[in-house]
């Protein structure tokens, strides 16, 4: 018989070591997944996450960039290519995130800098007025998403500084005059004109000023002014036809009592509560008042401006008012309070909105036609007005004689018609009555005694 040929104990020992090694792998594996050397099944490390950096306080606290469709108009325009004239006390310089936005300026006061960049006023709130229109208006930012940023932060700005009250010797009409000719001279595509004089007349000067800026096209945005600051109804310039003027409104869209005022002259509303702007001094202060609503209506005007750079001003104007948003409280399509309704940026530079035939220059041509004499600005086409025959009317009857002078302790002719002879008749009739009643009662008595006699 065969005999089967005998293993050697090293061959079999190897062939045992490769198979526990084959056998304890996945089970040595799937320890190492699931168990720490305790045993214990370890937590998975979360993944790693960006911590989102902190908003800037300054421009969160600038609500209006959401709230009126300014944050969505910047994916369409930001305002280049424009620029504004900032009529006021003047744009303090060495401003970072102003300071390059500001390209020129006047004084048309007589006290200020050349380049109209000192401030004015007899006081903080004045002299720091101009410095925080601007800066609602075309304020840079000092980072890409730190610092006040403007509506329209790539417009340009012009600072043409006032001289307010009994600073200069200058009349206020006539630098308002001037410093809207020089603005127009000067490349402005907007003006605005945060200021009020709390009546609705105006220089005659100023006729010539704005209708120099209507024909060169020139939107002039202005504010209606304050009940804070006594300004019951809007006066002059937001008088004057042709300008856009804006009333203002709180947080929520309501009307504002102190920071606005009311006039049918009001085209729309921008907010005029809870306000930033930058101080002469680089800080934020607080604002509020149609002063600072009227700039970030300005800064609108702006985009539209720099999207549509073909319109006019009147197309401007009507843009900025057909997307208006009626508030909840207005009354009617064109209120006193709200005007059209509150602004809504977004739609101003991206809907689609019908040219129109308004003109500016027009209507304030009309309107010195009817209110001026004659010889005042603007000419009549003498084909715009029907003409009609001359009316004879009759002449006036001759006046009375003057009275003679007479002695007032004496009767005069009236006063003996209108006063003694109705008092004398008055007494008259009394006495007649009187006797009447004293015959009555005679007689009266007489039969009594009679009756009584013959009883």
């Amino acid at each position: 018989m065969t005999v089967a040929p005998r293993r050697s104990l090293p061959a079999v020992l190897a062939a045992l070591l490769v198979l526990c090694t084959i056998l304890a792998a996945p089970a040595a594996s799937a320890a190492t997944d699931s168990e720490d050397e305790t045993g214990r099944t370890p937590r998975p490390t979360p993944a790693a996450t960006e911590t989102p950096e902190p908003e800037d306080p300054t421009r969160a606290a600038e609500y209006w960039l959401e709230q009126y469709g300014i944050a969505d108009a910047w994916e369409t325009t930001r305002g280049e290519g424009t620029t504004i004239a900032v009529v006021d006390s003047g744009v303090a310089s060495d401003i970072e995130g102003l300071d390059e936005a500001v390209v020129g300026g006047t004084d048309v006061s007589g006290v200020g800098s050349p380049d109209g960049r000192t401030p004015l006023g007899s006081n903080v709130h004045t002299r720091s007025h101009g410095t925080w229109v601007a800066s609602l208006a075309a304020a840079r930012g000092t980072e890409e998403d730190e610092g006040m940023i403007g509506v329209a932060p790539e417009a340009d700005i012009l600072s043409v500084s006032l001289g307010f009250g009994s600073i200069s010797e200058v009349s206020f009409s006539e630098q308002v005059a001037e410093a809207i000719r020089w603005s127009v001279d000067n490349g402005a595509d907007i003006i605005n004109l945060s200021f009020t004089t709390n009546q609705t007349a105006w220089d005659e000067s100023w006729d010539d000023a704005f209708l120099y800026a209507f024909e060169h096209d020139v939107v002039v945005v202005v504010a209606a002014g304050n009940r804070g600051s006594g300004t019951e109804h809007v006066g002059a310039p937001a008088t004057v036809p042709g300008v856009l003027v804006v009333g203002g409104v709180d947080r929520r869209g309501f009307a504002s009592y102190e920071a606005s005022t009311q006039g049918i002259t009001i085209d729309v509303s921008a907010p005029s509560e809870d306000l930033l702007g930058i101080s002469p001094a680089g800080t934020i202060d607080p604002v509020e008042g149609t002063s600072g609503a009227a700039p970030l209506v300005a800064g609108i005007a702006a985009l539209v401006r720099s999207e549509f750079p073909d319109l006019g001003a009147g197309d401007v104007i009507n843009r900025i008012v057909q997307t208006a948003v009626p508030s909840p409280r207005q009354d009617g399509e064109h209120d006193p309070i709200y005007g059209y309704g509150l602004v809504d940026a977004e739609q101003a530079v991206t809907a689609g909105i019908p040219r129109v035939d308004d003109d500016p220059a027009a209507e304030l041509r009309d309107w010195i036609r009817i209110n001026r004499s004659a010889d005042s600005a603007g000419e009549v086409d003498p084909g715009s007005t029907p003409t009609q025959e001359p009316v004879e009317l009759p002449a006036l009857p001759p006046p009375d004689p003057p009275a003679e002078a007479g002695s007032p302790l004496l009767p005069s002719a009236d006063s003996l018609r209108e006063v003694t002879l109705p008092l004398v008749a008055a007494t008259a009739a009394g006495i007649l009555v009187l006797l009447g009643v004293v015959v009555v009662t005679r007689r009266i008595r007489s039969l009594r005694a009679n009756r009584d006699s013959g009883s």
